[in-house]
Protein backbone atom coordinates (compact mmCIF):
# COMPACT_ATOMS: atom_id res chain seq x y z
CA UNK A 1 0.00 0.00 0.00
CA UNK A 2 2.02 2.82 -1.20
CA UNK A 3 -0.82 5.78 -0.82
CA UNK A 4 -4.08 6.66 -0.39
CA UNK A 5 -5.14 5.77 -4.06
CA UNK A 6 -4.35 2.27 -3.72
CA UNK A 7 -7.08 1.94 -0.33
CA UNK A 8 -10.13 0.34 -1.93
CA UNK A 9 -13.40 1.08 0.04
CA UNK A 10 -16.76 -1.09 -0.04
CA UNK A 11 -20.01 -0.19 1.57
CA UNK A 12 -22.43 -2.68 2.36
CA UNK A 13 -25.76 -2.10 -0.07
CA UNK A 14 -28.78 -0.56 2.07
CA UNK A 15 -30.92 -3.24 1.31
CA UNK A 16 -29.13 -5.09 3.91
CA UNK A 17 -30.20 -3.54 6.77
CA UNK A 18 -33.61 -3.45 5.57
CA UNK A 19 -36.31 -4.30 8.45
CA UNK A 20 -33.99 -5.46 11.23
CA UNK A 21 -35.82 -6.76 13.94
CA UNK A 22 -35.95 -4.04 17.22
CA UNK A 23 -33.80 -1.63 15.19
CA UNK A 24 -35.48 0.66 13.03
CA UNK A 25 -32.99 3.92 13.54
CA UNK A 26 -32.63 5.91 10.31
CA UNK A 27 -28.94 6.31 9.32
CA UNK A 28 -26.73 8.95 10.11
CA UNK A 29 -23.27 9.55 8.72
CA UNK A 30 -19.99 11.69 9.56
CA UNK A 31 -16.72 11.62 7.68
CA UNK A 32 -13.96 10.33 9.83
CA UNK A 33 -9.91 10.69 9.12
CA UNK A 34 -7.07 8.57 10.21
CA UNK A 35 -3.47 9.47 9.01
CA UNK A 36 -2.35 7.63 5.94
CA UNK A 37 -6.27 6.71 4.97
CA UNK A 38 -8.40 8.79 2.73
CA UNK A 39 -11.44 10.33 4.51
CA UNK A 40 -14.03 7.35 5.22
CA UNK A 41 -17.82 7.49 6.19
CA UNK A 42 -18.78 6.24 9.51
CA UNK A 43 -22.71 5.39 10.55
CA UNK A 44 -24.15 6.18 13.90
CA UNK A 45 -27.43 5.73 15.10
CA UNK A 46 -28.64 8.68 17.14
CA UNK A 47 -32.06 8.36 18.89
CA UNK A 48 -33.94 10.42 21.43
CA UNK A 49 -34.04 14.07 21.73
CA UNK A 50 -31.49 16.65 20.44
CA UNK A 51 -31.17 18.22 23.70
CA UNK A 52 -30.86 15.74 26.16
CA UNK A 53 -27.84 13.91 28.05
CA UNK A 54 -25.70 12.08 25.53
CA UNK A 55 -24.38 8.55 25.81
CA UNK A 56 -22.00 7.36 23.45
CA UNK A 57 -22.27 3.61 23.23
CA UNK A 58 -18.89 1.80 21.82
CA UNK A 59 -19.68 -1.92 20.71
CA UNK A 60 -16.59 -4.22 20.20
CA UNK A 61 -15.41 -7.23 17.78
CA UNK A 62 -17.89 -8.90 16.04
CA UNK A 63 -20.47 -6.92 16.54
CA UNK A 64 -22.10 -3.30 15.48
CA UNK A 65 -24.68 -0.88 16.73
CA UNK A 66 -27.34 -3.24 16.46
CA UNK A 67 -26.14 -4.89 19.41
CA UNK A 68 -27.05 -2.27 21.26
CA UNK A 69 -30.90 -1.76 19.75
CA UNK A 70 -32.62 -2.15 23.22
CA UNK A 71 -30.12 -0.30 24.69
CA UNK A 72 -30.97 2.43 22.71
CA UNK A 73 -34.49 2.44 22.83
CA UNK A 74 -34.69 2.37 26.42
CA UNK A 75 -32.23 5.42 26.71
CA UNK A 76 -34.15 7.34 24.29
CA UNK A 77 -37.41 6.84 25.54
CA UNK A 78 -35.96 8.29 28.90
CA UNK A 79 -34.89 10.98 27.33
CA UNK A 80 -31.20 10.55 26.44
CA UNK A 81 -29.67 11.39 23.42
CA UNK A 82 -27.85 8.19 22.35
CA UNK A 83 -25.07 7.59 19.65
CA UNK A 84 -23.96 4.42 19.06
CA UNK A 85 -21.68 4.23 16.05
CA UNK A 86 -20.17 1.75 14.26
CA UNK A 87 -16.64 1.52 13.89
CA UNK A 88 -15.04 1.66 10.63
CA UNK A 89 -15.22 -2.04 8.78
CA UNK A 90 -18.32 -2.79 10.86
CA UNK A 91 -21.77 -2.08 10.52
CA UNK A 92 -23.10 0.40 8.33
CA UNK A 93 -19.71 2.37 7.96
CA UNK A 94 -17.28 1.51 5.61
CA UNK A 95 -15.23 -1.40 4.98
CA UNK A 96 -11.45 -0.86 3.82
CA UNK A 97 -10.35 -4.15 2.36
CA UNK A 98 -6.77 -4.02 3.17
CA UNK A 99 -6.69 -5.79 6.22
CA UNK A 100 -3.12 -3.52 7.14
CA UNK A 101 -5.28 -0.70 6.80
CA UNK A 102 -7.11 -1.51 9.91
CA UNK A 103 -4.73 -0.48 13.28
CA UNK A 104 -5.60 0.17 16.95
CA UNK A 105 -4.54 3.90 16.22
CA UNK A 106 -6.67 4.23 13.43
CA UNK A 107 -9.63 2.88 15.05
CA UNK A 108 -8.97 5.48 17.71
CA UNK A 109 -8.28 8.36 15.07
CA UNK A 110 -11.67 7.35 13.83
CA UNK A 111 -13.88 7.72 16.73
CA UNK A 112 -12.15 10.36 17.75
CA UNK A 113 -13.53 11.83 14.46
CA UNK A 114 -16.85 11.46 15.34
CA UNK A 115 -16.53 12.61 18.77
CA UNK A 116 -15.17 15.74 17.59
CA UNK A 117 -17.18 16.07 13.98
CA UNK A 118 -20.42 15.87 16.29
CA UNK A 119 -18.86 18.33 18.96
CA UNK A 120 -19.89 16.06 21.49
CA UNK A 121 -19.66 17.32 25.30
CA UNK A 122 -20.77 16.04 28.71
CA UNK A 123 -21.00 12.35 27.07
CA UNK A 124 -21.65 9.36 29.16
CA UNK A 125 -19.27 6.94 27.72
CA UNK A 126 -20.19 3.27 27.46
CA UNK A 127 -17.52 0.67 26.46
CA UNK A 128 -17.71 -3.07 25.47
CA UNK A 129 -14.97 -5.07 24.64
CA UNK A 130 -13.15 -3.42 22.15
CA UNK A 131 -14.76 -0.57 22.66
CA UNK A 132 -13.16 -0.12 26.26
CA UNK A 133 -9.73 0.02 24.80
CA UNK A 134 -11.14 2.13 21.63
CA UNK A 135 -13.13 4.54 23.11
CA UNK A 136 -11.02 4.85 26.79
CA UNK A 137 -8.25 5.55 24.13
CA UNK A 138 -10.59 8.17 23.33
CA UNK A 139 -11.36 10.02 26.21
CA UNK A 140 -7.19 9.75 27.02
CA UNK A 141 -7.24 12.46 24.48
CA UNK A 142 -10.11 14.47 24.50
CA UNK A 143 -11.30 14.13 28.57
CA UNK A 144 -12.95 17.44 28.70
CA UNK A 145 -15.69 15.77 26.29
CA UNK A 146 -16.54 13.36 28.63
CA UNK A 147 -18.33 13.36 32.02
CA UNK A 148 -18.42 9.61 33.02
CA UNK A 149 -17.98 6.07 31.78
CA UNK A 150 -19.75 2.91 32.08
CA UNK A 151 -17.77 -0.23 31.55
CA UNK A 152 -19.11 -3.96 30.90
CA UNK A 153 -17.44 -6.79 29.87
CA UNK A 154 -13.90 -4.64 28.46
CA UNK A 155 -10.33 -4.32 29.43
CA UNK A 156 -7.29 -2.74 28.21
CA UNK A 157 -4.69 -4.47 26.75
CA UNK A 158 -1.32 -3.81 28.78
CA UNK A 159 0.58 -6.80 29.04
CA UNK A 160 1.56 -5.49 32.30
CA UNK A 161 2.46 -8.18 34.93
CA UNK A 162 0.49 -6.96 37.55
CA UNK A 163 -1.77 -8.18 36.45
CA UNK A 164 -0.86 -11.90 36.84
CA UNK A 165 -3.62 -13.33 39.14
CA UNK A 166 -6.20 -11.08 39.08
CA UNK A 167 -7.78 -12.10 35.42
CA UNK A 168 -9.37 -15.28 34.85
CA UNK A 169 -7.83 -15.16 31.40
CA UNK A 170 -4.42 -14.90 31.65
CA UNK A 171 -2.92 -11.91 29.80
CA UNK A 172 -0.02 -10.67 30.85
CA UNK A 173 4.03 -10.11 31.14
CA UNK A 174 6.61 -12.19 33.18
CA UNK A 175 9.62 -10.93 34.35
CA UNK A 176 11.82 -9.31 31.61
CA UNK A 177 10.73 -10.80 28.18
CA UNK A 178 8.24 -13.16 28.88
CA UNK A 179 4.63 -13.14 28.72
CA UNK A 180 1.15 -15.62 30.51
CA UNK A 181 -1.21 -16.04 27.89
CA UNK A 182 -4.68 -17.77 27.90
CA UNK A 183 -4.47 -20.72 25.20
CA UNK A 184 -8.21 -20.10 24.36
CA UNK A 185 -7.57 -16.58 23.57
CA UNK A 186 -4.64 -17.55 21.22
CA UNK A 187 -6.92 -19.89 19.61
CA UNK A 188 -9.23 -16.97 19.06
CA UNK A 189 -6.77 -15.04 17.38
CA UNK A 190 -5.58 -18.01 15.04
CA UNK A 191 -9.12 -18.85 14.24
CA UNK A 192 -9.69 -15.61 12.93
CA UNK A 193 -6.89 -15.62 10.43
CA UNK A 194 -7.15 -18.90 9.40
CA UNK A 195 -11.18 -19.78 8.86
CA UNK A 196 -11.67 -19.85 5.19
CA UNK A 197 -15.48 -18.36 6.21
CA UNK A 198 -16.61 -16.23 9.27
CA UNK A 199 -19.80 -15.54 10.73
CA UNK A 200 -20.37 -13.22 13.33
CA UNK A 201 -23.75 -14.91 14.25
CA UNK A 202 -22.05 -18.32 15.07
CA UNK A 203 -19.97 -16.50 17.73
CA UNK A 204 -23.28 -14.58 19.28
CA UNK A 205 -25.54 -17.95 19.07
CA UNK A 206 -22.76 -19.75 20.48
CA UNK A 207 -22.44 -17.43 23.74
CA UNK A 208 -25.71 -15.59 23.87
CA UNK A 209 -28.12 -18.00 21.91
CA UNK A 210 -29.71 -19.30 21.19
CA UNK A 211 -31.00 -16.21 19.05
CA UNK A 212 -34.14 -16.17 16.77
CA UNK A 213 -33.21 -16.50 12.71
CA UNK A 214 -33.80 -12.56 12.16
CA UNK A 215 -31.38 -11.68 14.95
CA UNK A 216 -28.66 -13.63 13.89
CA UNK A 217 -29.06 -12.21 10.48
CA UNK A 218 -28.53 -8.82 11.31
CA UNK A 219 -25.20 -9.65 13.12
CA UNK A 220 -24.05 -11.17 9.70
CA UNK A 221 -26.21 -8.24 7.20
CA UNK A 222 -22.99 -6.17 7.28
CA UNK A 223 -20.81 -8.63 5.68
CA UNK A 224 -22.34 -9.55 2.41
CA UNK A 225 -19.01 -11.57 1.27
CA UNK A 226 -15.34 -11.84 2.46
CA UNK A 227 -14.38 -8.82 0.45
CA UNK A 228 -16.35 -6.97 3.44
CA UNK A 229 -14.50 -9.15 5.80
CA UNK A 230 -11.03 -7.21 6.59
CA UNK A 231 -11.63 -4.90 9.22
CA UNK A 232 -13.68 -7.96 10.92
CA UNK A 233 -10.87 -10.65 10.99
CA UNK A 234 -7.94 -7.80 11.68
CA UNK A 235 -9.45 -6.93 14.83
CA UNK A 236 -8.34 -10.06 16.64
CA UNK A 237 -5.04 -9.23 14.98
CA UNK A 238 -4.89 -6.41 16.81
CA UNK A 239 -5.00 -7.79 20.37
CA UNK A 240 -1.35 -7.08 22.08
CA UNK A 241 -0.09 -10.33 23.20
CA UNK A 242 3.62 -8.97 24.00
CA UNK A 243 4.58 -5.76 25.90
CA UNK A 244 6.05 -4.46 22.93
CA UNK A 245 3.12 -4.24 20.52
CA UNK A 246 2.01 -0.66 19.79
CA UNK A 247 -1.34 -1.19 21.63
CA UNK A 248 0.00 -2.32 24.31
CA UNK A 249 1.97 0.43 24.35
CA UNK A 250 -1.55 2.51 23.62
CA UNK A 251 -3.07 0.24 26.34
CA UNK A 252 -0.34 1.76 28.97
CA UNK A 253 -0.84 5.31 28.22
CA UNK A 254 -4.65 5.50 28.40
CA UNK A 255 -4.33 3.59 32.07
CA UNK A 256 -2.02 6.29 33.07
CA UNK A 257 -4.79 8.66 31.85
CA UNK A 258 -7.20 6.82 33.23
CA UNK A 259 -5.15 6.82 36.68
CA UNK A 260 -5.62 10.61 37.21
CA UNK A 261 -9.59 10.11 35.52
CA UNK A 262 -11.91 11.91 38.86
CA UNK A 263 -14.98 11.63 37.03
CA UNK A 264 -17.78 9.07 37.44
CA UNK A 265 -16.61 5.75 36.71
CA UNK A 266 -18.65 2.77 36.66
CA UNK A 267 -18.44 -0.54 36.15
CA UNK A 268 -21.36 -3.28 34.94
CA UNK A 269 -19.68 -6.41 34.00
CA UNK A 270 -22.01 -10.07 33.19
CA UNK A 271 -21.60 -12.79 36.19
CA UNK A 272 -20.16 -14.98 32.87
CA UNK A 273 -17.79 -13.91 31.03
CA UNK A 274 -14.08 -15.34 31.63
CA UNK A 275 -12.80 -13.64 29.25
CA UNK A 276 -13.45 -10.16 31.04
CA UNK A 277 -13.90 -11.00 34.30
CA UNK A 278 -11.26 -9.31 36.74
CA UNK A 279 -11.23 -6.06 35.33
CA UNK A 280 -13.90 -4.75 36.71
CA UNK A 281 -11.70 -4.96 39.74
CA UNK A 282 -9.03 -3.56 38.27
CA UNK A 283 -10.74 -0.43 37.06
CA UNK A 284 -12.56 -0.17 40.87
CA UNK A 285 -9.04 -0.25 42.03
CA UNK A 286 -7.04 2.08 39.54
CA UNK A 287 -9.73 4.72 38.33
CA UNK A 288 -10.12 7.80 41.16
CA UNK A 289 -13.92 8.05 39.66
CA UNK A 290 -14.37 4.33 40.18
CA UNK A 291 -14.39 4.71 44.15
CA UNK A 292 -17.50 4.72 46.08
CA UNK A 293 -19.30 3.93 42.86
CA UNK A 294 -22.29 1.80 43.04
CA UNK A 295 -20.66 -0.90 40.90
CA UNK A 296 -23.02 -3.77 39.73
CA UNK A 297 -22.60 -7.44 38.28
CA UNK A 298 -25.68 -8.52 35.48
CA UNK A 299 -26.52 -11.83 36.32
CA UNK A 300 -27.40 -14.41 33.40
CA UNK A 301 -25.19 -13.02 30.61
CA UNK A 302 -21.80 -13.46 29.03
CA UNK A 303 -19.83 -11.71 26.95
CA UNK A 304 -22.72 -9.71 25.05
CA UNK A 305 -24.31 -8.60 27.48
CA UNK A 306 -26.15 -5.81 25.59
CA UNK A 307 -27.71 -8.73 23.83
CA UNK A 308 -28.80 -10.73 26.65
CA UNK A 309 -29.70 -7.88 29.08
CA UNK A 310 -29.61 -4.76 27.17
CA UNK A 311 -32.98 -3.08 29.00
CA UNK A 312 -31.25 -4.51 32.56
CA UNK A 313 -27.66 -2.83 31.00
CA UNK A 314 -30.01 0.59 29.79
CA UNK A 315 -31.63 0.90 33.20
CA UNK A 316 -28.05 0.38 34.92
CA UNK A 317 -26.90 3.74 33.15
CA UNK A 318 -29.70 5.51 33.44
CA UNK A 319 -29.67 5.49 37.05
CA UNK A 320 -26.03 6.07 36.84
CA UNK A 321 -26.28 9.24 34.32
CA UNK A 322 -29.56 10.39 37.31
CA UNK A 323 -27.18 9.95 40.35
CA UNK A 324 -24.36 11.06 38.82
CA UNK A 325 -25.34 15.01 37.25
Amino acid sequence: MDGTNDIKVLRTPDKRFDNLPGYPFAPNYVEVEARGIPAVRMHYVDAGPAGGPVVVLLHGQPTWSFMYRNVVRVLADSGMRVIAPDHIGYGRSDKLTDATAYTFRRHIDWVRGLVSGLDLREVTLVVQDWGGPIGLSVLAREADRFARVVATNTILHTCDPALAGRLTWAHHGVDDDRVMLQETLLDYVALYQRAPELNPSMFLDAVAGPLDADVLAAYDAPFPDSRYQAGLRQMTALIPLTRNDPGAAIGRETMAALAQWERPFLTAYSDADPPTRGWDKVFQEYVPGAQNQEHTTIAGAGHFIAEQKGEELAAVIAQFVSRSN
